[in-house]
């Protein structure tokens, strides 16, 4: 099949369905998902969990954020170990929890970071061959999906009071990766096969730096990798790097991944949580142009991104106050206290949005015009554990990581 016919294909059963690879039904093969929206296509997702569905928990080298990402019966992952100073790729199955293979790619001096950060933040991308990990100071890592090192590369000093978090995006063969930061700041892309540098281009970020992830998106006839950026909305060519469009945020610290859904990008601004849809496509500065609604919320620091499920778009802030929205109009429809404090950002199955807190307690709502709450699960947890990670649903199970440990839940 060729490339174009390709695209037409999966145009055609979703405009928002990330196309660069193919993959089985229970696959989640990057930040967000296959589609980088926090949408699982799974019928069977579990809705309810308790300490009784847990089918295994594994302790995990070292500490991290990072998501689990799955590909068949593997589940990718990283941690940092001695305060930052050691970084590790593992891998980890998925039917048993038996850690299959660790690697350490890096040891040095550890940059800067927040004290809700880490070493090991972003998630593992994979194309079921290979697979990817970034850890800012500590480099960018290719492996095969059985452990064998492919290639490495230094990607900066990574300078800044947050430390790095953006997660790679994996184009057509390229690894996408932002490199925000307070000395170089680009967005660049490597041949996952061997990290060879394809393109790079500078990002215009001020002093603070930024985490956001890239994501893909399908403009009509063009795709788009867009990012969130510190007072810009940027979007780039995946091919090229080159810069198409640019949109500018209303506040500062666009560091929330954007949703795209509904024909539209959701952008929330970390702080103080402004909150907008963009119509992707255009050249140029499009802030007029493609704005289709703006909402000025103040709801003080955000971190999780968007979820859209139907006609509805959700956040929530990070003390745990949710937002309903619809999608269309931007009116605002309800505001809810979910309680508990949120990093992790929201995922989606069935008609249904789930809301992960830091203490591992996740709400399952219905969106509609009126918060309706379908259940409220928690994890055998000992209390000092911190989740920041997203859930990975797959195979009719929940993939659910703290800091050190990685719950697997269903059946």
């Amino acid at each position: 099949m060729t490339a174009n016919r390709q695209w037409l294909l999966v145009g055609l059963i979703s405009a928002w369905l990330c196309p660069t690879a193919i993959n089985a039904e229970g696959d989640w093969p990057q930040w967000r998902g296959p589609a980088s929206d926090g949408h699982s296509v799974e019928a069977n997702v579990p809705v309810k969990w308790d300490e009784k569905s847990v089918v295994w928990k594994t302790e995990l080298p070292g500490s991290g954020q990072s998501s689990p990402v799955i590909f068949g019966d593997r589940v990718f992952l990283t941690s940092a170990l001695e305060a930052g100073g050691q970084r590790v790729v593992f891998c980890v199955d998925r039917k048993t929890g038996k850690i299959l293979w660790q690697e350490t790619v890096w040891t040095g001096t550890p940059e800067a970071t927040h004290k809700m950060n880490g070493w090991a933040t972003a998630t593992c991308a994979t194309d079921g061959k290979q697979v990817v990990a970034f850890f800012g100071r500590g480099g960018i890592h290719g492996f095969d999906v059985d452990g064998k090192k492919l290639w490495s590369k230094d990607l900066g000093k990574f300078d800044g009071p947050w430390g790095a978090a953006a997660s790679p995006l994996i184009v057509d063969g390229l690894v996408i990766q932002n490199c925000d930061a307070v000395d170089e700041a680009s967005l660049l892309a490597l041949e996952v096969r061997t990290g060879k540098v394809v393109w790079q281009t500078p990002r215009q970020i001020p002093p603070r730096g930024g985490w956001s992830s890239p994501v893909l998106v399908n403009a009509g006839a063009r795709r788009e990798v867009v990012v969130n950026g510190e007072e810009v909305v940027t979007s780039y060519d995946p091919l090229s790097g080159a810069k198409l469009w640019t949109c500018k945020a209303f506040t500062g610290r666009g560091e929330p991944t954007i949703t795209p859904g509904n024909g539209l990008l959701f952008v929330v601004n970390g702080k103080p949580g402004d909150f907008y849809a963009l119509r992707p496509g255009g050249d140029g500065d499009i802030t007029q142009s493609h704005m289709a609604w703006h909402t000025p919320r103040k709801s003080g620091r955000d971190q999780p991104s968007p979820i859209v499920v139907g006609e509805f778009v959700i956040v929530v802030s990070m003390d745990g106050v949710g937002f309903c929205y619809d999608t269309t109009t931007g009116k605002e429809l309800w505001k809810e206290r979910l309680g508990g404090s949120f990093t992790s950002s929201p995922i989606a199955a069935n008609g249904l949005a789930y809301f992960q807190d830091d203490a591992g307690k996740t709400t399952v709502i219905k969106p509609g015009s009126k918060l309706e709450v379908v259940a409220e699960n928690t994890l055998p947890a000992d209390g000092s554990e911190v989740f920041r990670a997203s859930l990975t649903p797959s195979r009719g199970q929940m993939f659910s990581r703290s800091e050190k440990t990685l719950y697997c839940l269903g059946k």
